[in-house]
């Protein structure tokens, strides 16, 4: 059984996650029968081969697992913007516009990268620049935009004007109280009213994932020690009940 969550339906996170397994099933087949797709660096493989004292077949066992990794990364941030949209009064606005959520009811869009260290700081700039831009429009007079970074540089809670540098000027953006950097479980709260929302569905991912993947049927329950990796990710201490 799966648990179920204010914030969103059991079906609805029940087709995310599934969207997240078949992504993640593709990456690993693509890894297994074309690690070559994407040209490896040769003089990589060799340094770290001998620092870890590896040989090829480790090595490039070691490869596919990174590979799979970035695609894991890339679908967990499609997966933070589709559940997101799928809560009561947001709208996905998917590929092809300057923001990837809106709510008219709150006044809020919002950009959402899954780790502060997928974004340049040029596309940085750049998001910034578009998300001004949709606040001049007078559609969105009164809103307040959000640049999300669900894994902060830093385990704490961030809410503070998104000011990133641009390194053409030498200087930042200039703060705006309507445009602001917040990370996962600050933005969490703030969509769905819930101050512990992203815990409540890290602890009920589980049982949706053995339910979406045979291969973890067993593991329908999260690990205590997960618990932790959440606490040192988000800065903080209580645990959940």
């Amino acid at each position: 059984m799966t648990g179920k969550l204010n914030f969103i339906s059991e079906t609805d996170l029940t087709e995310l996650v599934q969207e997240v397994v078949e992504k993640i099933e593709a990456a690993v087949d693509k890894a297994e029968h074309d690690p070559h797709k994407n040209v490896v660096d040769p003089f990589s493989s060799l340094f770290e081969a001998t620092y870890f004292q590896m040989d090829l077949s480790q090595w490039l066992d070691k490869e596919k697992a990174r590979q799979i990794q970035k695609s894991f990364q890339n679908a967990i941030g499609d997966f933070h913007q589709r559940v997101i949209g799928k809560v009561q009064g947001w709208e996905d606005l998917k590929v092809g516009h300057v923001a990837d959520l809106v709510n008219h009811e709150k006044k809020i869009i919002a950009e959402v990268k899954n780790k502060h260290n997928t974004t340049k700081g040029s596309d940085k700039v750049r998001i910034y620049d578009g998300l001004q831009s949709l606040l001049g429009r007078k559609e969105y007079w009164g809103y307040t935009a959000y640049y999300v970074e669900i894994i902060s540089k830093k385990p704490k809670r961030v809410n503070q004007p998104f000011t990133p540098p641009d390194n053409t000027t030498r200087s930042r953006r200039v703060a705006n109280e309507s445009i602001r950097l917040v990370d996962g479980a600050t933005f969490y709260s703030i969509a769905t009213g819930r101050e512990d929302a992203l815990r409540e569905l890290y602890v009920a991912l589980p049982s949706y994932v053995a339910m979406c993947c045979e291969s973890a049927h067993q593991y329908t329950e999260l690990d205590p020690a997960f618990h932790q990796l959440f606490d040192l990710a988000f800065g903080v201490d209580k645990r959940f009940p």
